[in-house]
């Protein structure tokens, strides 16, 4: 395809780069001296800059970027995080789950204000934009809150309310109304699920009724679940089930709209026909660093892969993660499932880009609109700058970007054409005023004298 030669300029040319494209088999390849232009928010062409030499020379553009010595891909997702739990990034280290919920996080957590969601979303949203991050899936609580930071940062998002049955049907009609009433926001870069926490905070009538609802409003699921051997085992020996198998009896594996679930490091090998029978699309996000603090398994990529699902990358919150780095993830989902499988041909470098951009956009259910750069697709792009000493010289390009490349090389992040850092400057976040104003009110945050919580830790609903 050759660049248009309609008489209104492009909004955006970028020359000179690598792109990051795939083929009809979704392969991962590079496009050397790529142009790539950008109208309306689209990408309306990507390709070599000599294919369109002569009577299909570059077209005019209102902006350039000469990116010279950097590969554009397409923006990383964040398939699974709580972006205010940045505010609680070190609060709680070196514990096992039990007591780094029960003891220091949920109590932390009943203290939020929404001004406390605001400030940490918004720290976050700077974090990842500086990371090439242009959308994130986000479970939390305050997602009005959060929802607008997303309007204000531009980035993409998807986000659901999280429930826990002791909520009682509030906390269910409340996830509800939120996923209602955001759907389709900030130009429509924010969709929306239902998000009950998980099966052990969440019982099987709330999961059912949550089902119902998806069902009827055409929105999907997010939660966790199987999110360790432990919760697994546990669920086994109360209800003779394992979590996976309880979204299925519930429904939630018979989506049209699908269900995301987040981590499962427990699931085994009974779940895995279970996932292979249902219905409608599954996908899991996998956030390796959190479960190395926590001494978990790896999440069974291959496994999943083999019977069709999806596995998007992820980090996690930055209070069990320490960060929102989707490079970091990448680059540990190859190095792990490497060591978990005992053989160095799995993940490869191209299968982690894979994870990293077409999986990652299914999982969150935008495959259609973002995870690569061609024609017709959204315009999250990413330019990354690989001239530093720690990515030279380049021998393997996709291993330079999985194993070599850090998310500070990243120069530039653009989401629906608009560049949100150019050269490292943030240009929709005031960063200094935010840490400053949330390092003030970290002292009451982070109080626990009070001796609340939200929620047990792994205790079955009433």
């Amino acid at each position: 395809m050759t660049p248009s030669r309609a008489d209104s300029p492009a909004d955006l040319l970028i020359t000179g780069c690598a792109a990051l494209v795939h083929d009809e088999e979704e392969g991962i390849g590079f496009v050397e001296d790529a142009s790539i232009a950008v109208r309306g928010g689209a990408i309306e062409y990507v390709g070599s800059a000599g294919a369109g030499a002569g009577a299909h020379a570059e077209p005019p553009a209102t902006e350039r970027i000469d990116a010279r010595g950097q590969v554009a891909l397409p923006g990383l997702i964040n398939c699974h995080t709580h972006a205010p739990m940045v505010a609680l990034r070190g609060v709680a280290e070196d514990l096992p789950a039990e007591e780094w919920f029960n003891d220091v996080v949920w109590p932390i957590e009943s203290n939020l204000t929404p001004k406390d969601v605001e400030l940490g979303a918004r720290l976050a949203c700077a974090e990842m934009i500086r990371g090439g991050v242009t959308c994130f899936a986000d479970h939390y609580f305050a997602m009005d809150t959060v929802a607008a930071v997303t309007a204000e940062s531009g980035l993409r998002a998807h986000l659901g309310e999280a429930y826990f049955s002791s909520q009682g049907p509030e906390g269910r009609q409340k996830s509800l109304e939120f996923a209602l009433r955001h759907r389709g926001g900030a130009g429509g870069r924010i969709t929306t699920a239902l998000a009950p926490h998980a099966p052990y905070t969440v019982d099987e009538t709330d999961l059912a009724a949550t089902a119902e609802l998806a069902r009827e409003h055409g929105l999907p699921v997010h939660l966790h679940a199987s999110e360790s051997r432990d919760q697994t085992d546990n669920s086994l020996a109360r209800h003779g089930v394992t979590p996976i198998e309880v979204l299925e009896r519930t429904g939630l594996l018979g989506l049209d709209a699908g269900v995301l679930i987040a981590h499962g490091t427990g699931i085994i090998e009974r779940d895995l026909p279970v996932l292979e029978r249902a219905t409608g699309p599954v996908a899991v996000a996998s956030a390796p660093r959190g479960y190395l603090k926590f001494a978990w398994p790896a999440t069974p990529v291959r496994a999943l892969r083999r019977i069709g699902v999806d596995v998007g990358l992820a980090t996690d919150g930055a209070a069990s993660n320490n960060s929102l780095d989707v490079w970091e993830s990448m680059a540990l989902t190859a190095l792990v499932q490497k060591s978990t499988e005992g053989d160095p041909r799995w993940l490869t470098s191209r299968q982690a880009l894979h994870h990293a951009t077409l999986q990652s956009a299914r999982a969150v259910g935008l495959g259609d609109r973002v995870g690569s750069l061609a024609p017709g697709r959204r315009a999250d792009i990413i330019l990354v700058d690989i001239s530093g000493p720690h990515a030279q010289p380049v021998h393997d390009l996709a291993a330079t970007l999985v194993h070599s490349a850090r998310s500070s090389d990243v120069r530039t992040t653009i989401v629906d054409g608009r560049v949100l850092m150019r050269d490292r400057e943030l240009l929709t976040i005031d960063l200094p005023a935010t840490v400053e104003e949330l390092g003030a009110r970290l002292p009451a945050l982070v109080d626990r004298t009070h001796g609340r919580r939200i929620q047990e830790y792994d205790k079955p609903p009433e």
